[in-house]
């Protein structure tokens, strides 16, 4: 009995330790593809998530994939960091072992594209650009979008240091962050000295307007992973979050590269 106990064990191990090297396997073969048609600069992380994973493999159908590329090329940002999360990926194992595939049903597909303050400060001609959770809700009427007394929606504030007369000074400024279809409004809308700034430099009147233009401008469409719509907008940390979602989405590996 004891030699029967010790033996199930060990094909049990066995069995995890195959189902794992093909998970990896296949992790690998669909990084390569996804570099190779994204024209990535590297291979991007995939995560194909559920066990057992041959029982996925063997019915072609996939719970949970998550692919994530660092440094990816952006005209106007420099370098973004893209993640995917798709739900429901339907694809033979032969396909993803010989590269055979060319289109891949997604029952849910969300994308999410993130720039960091230094890419966004280049952008802005802002070095320094750095980034803080948004500001609390103001009761007093204000609001943080001109006087409307609402929260502000995808609020954020910036700080950086900027040309404010003659001199370089640095300052906070509490800014709005608006999709247009697949473009980004920043708008800067109030200076800010609240406690997630770091400046309490007090800019004079006539030069106020000039300041917040100074943080204000839109970024030209930029494609969420796999073609996605974006959706929403917001702060995360350091980085501005661009996301959005799709169900029953069709990716075209064909035309990868103009969809990463």
């Amino acid at each position: 009995m004891r030699k029967l106990i010790i033996g199930l064990v060990c094909l049990v191990g066995l069995a995890v330790v195959v189902d794992f090297g093909a998970a990896a396997y296949s992790e690998y073969r669909v990084s390569r593809t996804l570099r190779e048609g994204g024209g990535l600069p590297a291979d991007p992380e995939v995560t194909i998530h559920g066990f057992p994973f041959l029982t996925q493999a063997w019915n072609g159908k996939y719970d949970d994939v998550e692919v994530r590329a660092n440094q990816v090329p952006k005209e106007m940002l420099g370098e973004v960091t893209i993640e995917a999360t798709l739900n429901g990926v339907s694809v033979p194992a032969s396909a993803i072992l010989d590269g055979s595939v060319s289109e891949v049903p997604v029952d849910h597909l969300e994308g999410r594209m993130m720039i960091d303050a230094t890419d966004l400060g280049k952008f802005l001609g802002i070095p320094d650009l750095q980034v803080s959770a948004p500001p609390a809700d103001k009761s007093d009427g204000t609001g943080g979008s001109g006087g409307s007394g609402a929260p502000t929606t995808g609020g954020i504030v910036f700080t950086g240091t900027v040309p404010v007369g003659p001199l370089q000074k640095s300052v906070s400024v509490q800014a709005d962050l608006v999709l247009r279809g697949e473009q980004l409004v920043i708008v800067a809308t109030d200076f800010y000295y609240g406690p997630e700034g770091q400046s309490d430099f007090s800019v004079p009147a006539p030069l106020r307007q000039g300041v917040l233009e100074l943080f204000t401008k839109t970024i030209d469409p930029q494609a969420l992973p796999f073609g996605i719509m974006p959706t929403d907008v917001y702060a995360e940390g350091s980085h501005i979050v661009i996301e959005g979602s799709g169900d029953n989405v069709v990716v075209d590996l064909d035309e990868l590269q103009a969809t990463l």
